[in-house]
């Protein structure tokens, strides 16, 4: 009984195994007759591909959107995406241009078959640009004043738009009297540009909207928002008089100070002491303060004599001492005074640059009209006769050697004169004069200029090679398109 249920169980595993190595059957095809394998539409795939065009109502030439302004394709309904040549992002693009009607596959048949399909860039202007080159449709503004007689905040603010970019998002730049005004195509990028106004100069702002239009049925409002930006009205190489509140909350420094630069606060240094302070936008508006001279009040005087201070004396509470710098006591006489024997005696934070025989440009203090509240109250044998400023150097000799340049916003701008241009070369200067300007701005390489030796010079700051960035340009490669090269 036992063997014949062993025999009986080899002989189903025998069968099992023979029916699982059996090759599947064949059939013929009903088109031309060739044996195949079996599939849902019993056609070979030559009949198959003779009958059926799975390319049929699929464009072979499909056109594709691309804004030359702002480099961006339109992706239907109404989105414009950037994308990058190759990316997948301009892939997925061009697939979702094609609609393949695919229904004429024959009972779920799986059937591969290659075609080209061209597209074509056609260029289309997107809503933004055509709002850019209208220039007349903006939503808010933003108006940038300074008090001031000089542009030099207005360079170094300008060259901190160009670092960061923040002239992107604007329709357009127009330059007035005593400032900026910047259009946007929304109040989100306004605000946006606000901010960074606030982070990089001590201001303060305003903002207002007027109702353009309203639709009473879909409740929608359209308004035009305005911000009014104040930067205060300081410059660099003014001279100001401090409260004394605001003096002795400083560390006890002397009132009169000179700016040495405006970044996002106001940087003074005492003259008498080397002491230095940085006030920020809102103690500047809480002690309000003016500059005593316009920069038209410069006048030059030759040293005489100069001898470097060492001992300084500090008074308790005293404030922070300038290592950048070194405290001079000079005797200066005025280039239009040289058939006189009148000369000034003053301390000055420029001691280590000043040599008997220099040329230094200053204030006349002890000769000009001060109209200003605070020196008003001040004794008089506290007030300075002369407040040196800067070296003098040749202005032509520098212009000829400066082998470097700075990039520019395109802005609607009245006719430069010749006081603009002043101030222009004045800021140049303050670069090659002032490291800590010089580092939060782009200096670019003019290869234009060849580059000289020093041997020459009288001593003028240049910036060096290492802290200048190589030009780039728009030209055309090899395709015909635009691409960046580098001079």
């Amino acid at each position: 009984m036992n063997v014949c249920f062993l025999k009986l169980a080899y002989r189903t595993m025998e069968y099992m195994t023979e029916s699982t190595d059996r090759s599947p059957g064949h059939i013929l095809c009903c088109e031309c007759g060739v044996p195949i394998s079996p599939n849902p539409a019993n056609i070979c795939v030559a009949c198959l591909r003779s009958k059926v065009d799975i390319s049929q109502g699929i464009p072979k030439q499909v056109s594709v959107s691309f804004c030359k302004q702002c480099q961006r394709y339109f992706q239907p309904p109404g989105t414009w995406i950037q994308c990058a040549l190759e990316s997948r992002e301009l892939l997925a693009l061009c697939l979702k241009k094609i609609k393949a009607p695919l229904s004429k596959v024959m009972n779920g048949a799986i059937l591969q078959q290659v075609f080209v399909v061209d597209y074509v860039v056609q260029s289309q202007m997107c809503g933004d640009c055509h709002r850019v080159e209208a220039k007349d449709f903006w939503k808010a503004v933003i108006q940038v004043r300074q008090k001031t007689l000089h542009k030099k905040t207005f360079y170094y603010l300008e060259q901190l738009i160009l670092k960061y970019g923040m002239h992107q998002n604007t329709l357009r730049i127009k330059e007035i009297h005593d400032g900026l005004d910047f259009y946007y195509s929304s109040k989100q990028h306004a605000q946006k540009m606000v901010e960074f106004l606030q982070c990089t100069v001590p201001c303060r702002y305003k903002a207002s909207q007027r109702l353009i239009s309203q639709d009473i049925h879909s409740n929608t409002y359209n308004y035009k928002s305005t911000f009014s930006v104040e930067i205060v009205p300081v410059c660099k190489d003014n001279v100001v008089c401090l409260s004394p509140k605001l003096a002795q909350s400083l560390g006890n420094m002397n009132q009169i100070c000179v700016c040495i630069r405006v970044t996002s606060a106001i940087h003074l240094i005492d003259p008498n002491t080397l002491q230095v302070a940085d006030i920020d936008g809102s103690t500047f508006w809480s002690h309000p303060f003016n500059s005593l001279c316009h920069p038209k009040q410069l006048e030059e005087f030759i040293v005489m004599e100069c001898s470097i201070v060492r001992d300084i004396k500090r008074t308790a509470g005293a404030g922070m001492i300038s290592k950048k710098h070194a405290l001079g006591e000079v005797w200066v006489q005025k280039t239009s005074e040289m058939n006189t024997d009148k000369q000034y005696f003053c301390r000055t934070h420029l001691g280590h640059l000043l040599n008997p025989g220099d040329l230094v440009l200053g204030f006349d203090l002890a000769n000009c009209n001060l109209n200003d509240e605070h020196v008003n109250k001040m004794n008089s044998d506290r007030v300075p006769d002369v407040v040196l400023i800067k070296k003098s150097y040749d202005r032509t000799k520098r212009q000829r050697r400066r082998n470097w340049k700075l990039k520019e916003l395109a802005r609607e701008r009245e006719n430069m004169d010749t006081d603009d241009e002043r101030q222009y070369q004045d800021f140049l200067e303050d670069l090659e004069e002032d490291e800590a300007i010089r580092k939060n701005v782009n200096i670019y390489r003019d290869s234009t200029i060849p580059v000289e030796s020093d041997t020459d010079d009288e001593g003028a700051p240049r910036i060096s090679l290492a802290e200048m960035l190589e030009d780039l340009h728009i030209s055309q490669d090899a395709t015909g398109e635009e691409g960046l090269c580098q001079e």
